[in-house]
């Protein structure tokens, strides 16, 4: 028996101290980090690791048009065109097409013209398309065939659906062969009812397209087809889509519009199987929401494998994917940046996309910093908490920080074919047309052009952008044709130009034009109310840029008052035309100017044709100067059209202040080919992936310390050993006290 006190119990302590400190060692040794988010099953495996903050709405390729859903939707679906990878400018190319289109014009009696023919002696033009051969779809439930090539999944409803709410609970899938239908059978889709696509101001210059979507309601007013349902769209001819041979598209437009090329590499047009509308549109699948929206079916380089909108999504390679090389020729300096050194691989170079659900910045930088997201894009969140330790700005250029800089971390950066701005509702009584004279109209022109005075926008870039963006100075951004450098390219009626740059107006220019348009001091000259205005947002609008905008307005006395309400209700203020200020984005589908000046041709009002002309904007010149410009070839001298559009713009106010996002990419050292480019959608199929380096460096960024734990379980051994030695003092000492006779 070992006495308490005694040489043994010391010894017994030591010993036990030492297998804490081994048997804990060992523990770290086996299991590695501890902190690490992401199943076992996962590691050494090639997933990139990413983030989303809002839950995609639409990734039906007929109905998605927001950055947010791009992510995914260019991933899934393989577009006719799109363009290279890494070349500056951008350089549209053929992708599931074989090569670019094969175009022709027509007059109104079907004759072939010139290709140097009058744009209004164009009736039509044409293109034609071959698509490649042998490309197939991903493996899918709606392809899956019994013994006698019959539909395995064709006759279910919601009992025999039973408990299946996601694509991989069905057990058989099947592929077949892309071919030109599935480009016509989508292109149908855009008018189909249930459906609406904001691709329609657009592709509603495809011959009959109109009149398709008439014949599509008035069949579903009679009740001969359920919109709820699955409608055959084979079975309704549009004249002016076209498939001659299973791999040759043939598409007619109305007019001549050369960037309807440019929309051609979007996934407006891109194979959508006739089999998953079919597979989708049974009974009891909406409820579970395996519809087109959650479980895209597609030919691209990834697939959808899980979709829990608020938790996590998962893309994985496409097993049937098409041979498809990473390019072997970029711009200056990509090769000196490794971007060519994958020349020739198939794609894709990484196995899977895992994007999990972070609503905050701060919890996401934390992992990104501890290797658990792979990537950081500055446009993922509205605010970056952290740019001051990871960044900062050296003579007007964004560098990493030194700390940055060690952790092996790579920054690019782009100015952005992109907008975000304010506007105004042009329908609103006050703020847009101003009522039926023109005197109303003036004065609601002069209180457009004080609040876009006061919006001071340098302010809110240095106090909400970390000083990151440049002033807008009209709707055309940097980079794209039409847009106009230093004096010349500033707005004259909220900027001076000044020691070579250019300079805001001050508040009273603002004040006085407010006065002239009937608010002196922000009140109305004849009741003397305060001039009240209403922003619309939606309620992910940070709270700090509510709070600046409210401060800007109050300086010429106009009281802000802001509205804000989810995403879907806010588009829908839009869609109706209740919004009065808002806060809208725009990224380059195509990078060409007629991309953004769409926008205000009033023929895409949001309101009147569920357009892209959020702001109802309507001027008669400027839709006769639009008119003009669309049907100019890319190589003419556009440039006295697109100035006349600007300054229409500029002096109307439709935009009250806005800027072009300088965007940044940090990248972990192990994630190669990371080029920042806001026109390209389909760069995940580029990414590549060194795993070997991750795990390693995870490793030792997040290897447990183990002492004190090892100090917490010595303590417990000792705390024990002093009570037992207590318990047996005081047992002796009552045993003496007992034998006293």
């Amino acid at each position: 028996m070992i006495l308490p006190g005694s040489a043994g119990v010391r010894w017994v302590f030591a010993c036990a101290a030492i297998v804490a400190v081994v048997l804990l060692a060992f523990i770290g040794v086996r299991a590695g980090v501890w902190n690490n988010p992401y199943p076992a099953s996962e590691r050494g495996q090639a997933v990139v690791y990413e983030s989303f903050n809002s839950r995609p709405k639409h990734l039906d390729p007929a109905q998605s048009y927001v950055e947010d859903e791009a992510w995914f939707v260019y991933s899934i679906y393989d577009p006719l065109y799109d363009y290279h990878y890494l070349k500056r400018p951008y350089a549209l190319q053929p992708n599931v097409a074989e090569a670019m289109p094969k175009v022709s014009y027509r007059d109104a009696q079907g004759n072939e013209l010139p290709a140097d023919a009058p744009a209004e002696s164009i009736a039509e033009t044409v293109y034609e398309i071959r698509i490649r051969p042998g490309i197939r779809y991903q493996p899918h439930p709606a392809f899956a065939l019994d013994a006698e090539g019959r539909p395995l999944y064709a006759d279910l409803d919601d009992a025999s659906l039973g408990e299946r709410s996601q694509i991989g609970d069905f057990e058989h899938t099947g592929t077949r062969e892309l071919v030109a239908a599935d480009f016509a059978y989508q292109i149908k889709r855009l008018v189909r009812p249930r459906i609406e696509s904001p691709g329609l101001a657009i592709f509603n210059q495809i011959v009959g397209l109109e009149d398709l979507a008439a014949r599509l309601q008035a069949e579903v007013d009679a009740g001969r087809l359920d919109p709820d349902g699955w409608i055959d769209m084979r079975q309704f001819p549009l004249e002016g889509v076209e498939t001659p041979d299973p791999h040759t598209l043939r598409i007619r437009i109305r007019g001549k519009y050369p960037q309807f090329l440019n929309w051609l590499a979007t996934t407006f047009v891109v194979p959508v199987p006739w089999e998953a509308e079919r597979f989708y549109g049974q009974p009891g699948m909406a409820r579970r929401e395996l519809t087109l929206d959650m479980w895209p079916v597609g030919t691209g380089a990834f697939m959808m494998e899980r979709n829990s909108p608020l938790r996590e999504m998962r893309l994985a390679r496409n097993p049937e994917y098409r041979e498809d090389l990473y390019p072997c020729e970029g711009e200056p300096g990509d090769a000196e940046a490794e971007l060519l050194d994958d020349c020739g691989k198939r794609l894709p170079l990484v196995d899977a996309f895992r994007f999990s659900y972070e609503k905050e910045s701060t919890p996401f930088w934390n992992k990104f910093l501890q290797g658990y997201y792979d990537i950081y894009a500055s446009t993922r969140f509205a605010t970056f908490n952290s740019f001051d330790a990871a960044l900062q700005l050296q003579g007007g250029a964004l560098t990493l920080s030194p700390g940055m800089e060690r952790q092996g971390i790579r920054l690019r950066t782009e100015v952005e074919p992109a907008i975000e701005y304010f506007l105004v509702n042009m329908l609103d009584p006050v703020l847009g047309n101003g009522g039926e004279t023109p005197e109303a109209r003036e004065r609601a022109r002069k209180l457009r052009q004080a609040i876009s005075i006061a919006i001071d926008i340098e302010e809110y870039l240095a106090i909400i952008k970390n000083g990151l963006g440049l002033p807008m100075q009209g709707p055309v951004p940097p980079g794209l044709a039409g847009y106009r450098e230093g004096e010349a390219g500033i707005n004259p009626y909220v900027y001076t130009w000044q020691h070579g740059r250019a300079k805001r107006r001050g508040l009273d220019e603002a004040k006085r034009l407010l006065a002239q348009a009937g608010y002196p001091d922000g009140r109305d000259a004849e009741t003397g109310e305060p001039l009240i205005l209403y922003f619309d947002g939606y309620d992910s609008f940070q709270r700090a840029r509510l709070e600046l905008l409210v401060k800007q307005l109050a300086r010429i006395g106009v009281q802000l008052v802001p509205r804000l309400t989810e995403w879907n209700r806010f588009q829908e203020k839009h869609r109706k035309g209740n919004a009065q200020m808002s806060f809208w984005g725009w990224n380059a589908d195509y990078p060409d100017p007629e991309n953004f000046l769409f926008q205000y041709y009033s023929k895409n009002g949001k309101v009147r044709f569920q357009g892209e002309n959020v702001t109802n904007y309507d001027n008669p010149e400027f839709d006769a100067l639009f008119e003009e410009f669309r049907g100019m070839d890319i190589d003419a001298d556009r440039q006295p059209v697109i100035d006349r559009m600007v300054e229409l713009l500029r002096h109307d106010a439709p935009l009250l202040g806005g800027w072009n996002n300088e965007a940044f990419q940090l990248s972990h050292e192990w994630l190669g080919n990371t080029k920042p480019g806001k026109v390209i959608h389909t760069y995940r199929k580029y990414y590549s992936l060194d795993v070997a380096r991750r795990d390693a460096l995870r490793e030792q960024w997040n290897r447990p310390a183990l002492w004190p734990l090892a100090g917490a379980v010595i303590a417990i051994i000792a705390i024990a050993l002093l009570a037992v030695r207590h318990y047996r003092r005081r047992e002796a000492q009552t045993a003496r006290t007992g034998s006293r006779p």
